[in-house]
């Protein structure tokens, strides 16, 4: 049987070099290696011209530099580009670019699936599958941003896709470590890169260790009796835990945790509801996202009027809260999380019926 070949982009830096050690190979090309990878955005060894061959062939008899297959891409009206990805397992997963003026953020997954089971997110119907490799958290990145070509203006990253990336952390910080690298890396700015949870108490402090990557709470509730019955999570580390935790965190001068609040019509829009969060935020200098909630099918929440939001952002406003109102996109193709992944299941599983209807009704 041939033995199964290592997906070489979900390496840390430091494991490439431990195996480069054990096989007498220069440090320096482990450099060298990553570079190809994540700079030129090689597709095989053989492209690594300033490696030696037999090295080459070392490394392709242990290693792959895989791309993820592209199911399907849906495009906005507005540019906005979400593409559905296949794994080599088979499993799929979502990432979204979107563009901006001045740049493009993308917005990655970091697990197949979801075992948070939030109410609001069409994600937590799937249930968790399994975590992300590194290398296949990385790859959403290498890929959009090889598709993109001369057009790159790809700055912004976002862990706001399928998943909860503190649930996968050792995976997400080494992929976090390549994306933020400079040289060998794929020299983000740490600051443009914002991890958002649900509120992992026991590994926030974990993610406040990376280099000034930002950190987005899923907050969207101001009593633990609503935010329990929109996230589960909330029996475990109720809101008093959650913001005991982000205060303590140890983060760099002028650093803020950011709060998201999904709004939803008649369970936590209210003027009521925004004074309480103004309370509840009192003890920070924390920076609110507000985000009007994205309808999808199966999901009986509604979003708010425009107006019940302005009030909200003001009210917060006039607390001295940076308060931004985050502009849906892509609500003319499957913007909400999961949603082009269940229509092409769907698709596919019509597909297959279809076919078997076919079959069973063919002449012997």
């Amino acid at each position: 049987m041939t033995p199964t070949k290592t997906d070489i982009t979900s390496l840390s830096r430091s494991q490439l070099d431990a195996w480069l050690a054990e096989r007498d190979i220069a440090p320096f090309r482990g450099e060298q290696i990553r570079r190809w990878i994540f700079n030129a955005q090689a597709d095989s060894f053989e492209e690594m011209t300033n490696i030696k061959k037999d090295i080459r062939g070392i490394l392709s008899e242990h290693f792959t530099i895989p791309r993820l297959r592209v199911v399907t891409v849906e495009n906005s009206r507005d540019g906005c580009c979400k593409f559905l990805f296949e794994l080599t397992d088979g499993h799929r997963i979502e990432s979204v670019l979107i563009p901006e003026r001045t740049h493009d953020t993308v917005c990655i997954s970091s697990q197949v699936g979801c075992a948070q089971g939030c109410r609001f997110c069409l994600t937590s119907d799937m249930g968790f599958i399994r975590n992300l490799t590194a290398g296949e958290i990385l790859a959403q990145v290498r890929d959009i941003k090889h598709s993109l070509g001369e057009e790159n203006k790809l700055t912004n990253i976002v862990f706001m896709g399928m998943g909860e990336p503190l649930a996968n952390c050792e995976n997400v910080r080494t992929a976090i470590d390549t994306l933020v690298e400079e040289g060998e890396g794929m020299g983000f700015s740490p600051r443009k890169i914002t991890v958002s949870t649900c509120g992992l108490v026991p590994k926030l402090a974990a993610l406040a260790d990376e280099p000034q990557v930002q950190i987005a709470v899923s907050l969207n509730a101001v009593d633990n009796e609503t935010r329990t019955r929109l996230m589960p999570i909330n029996r475990k580390y109720p809101i008093e835990t959650l913001l005991e935790t982000c205060w303590s965190l140890p983060l760099a001068p002028r650093r803020k945790v950011t709060f998201e609040y999904i709004l939803m019509k008649g369970i936590n829009d209210s003027e009521a509801h925004a004074r309480k969060l103004a309370h509840l935020l009192r003890a920070s200098k924390a920076k609110v996202n507000l985000i009007p909630f994205n309808p999808h099918n199966g999901c009986d929440f509604q979003r708010p009027d425009e107006g019940a939001v302005l009030k909200f952002q003001n009210i917060l406003l006039n607390s001295k809260f940076t308060t931004n109102i985050r502009v849906s996109k892509g609500t003319d193709i499957s913007a909400a999380c999961g949603q082009l992944r269940a229509k092409r299941t769907e698709l596919d599983r019509h597909k297959d019926t279809k076919a078997q209807g076919l079959e069973s009704s063919s002449p012997l």
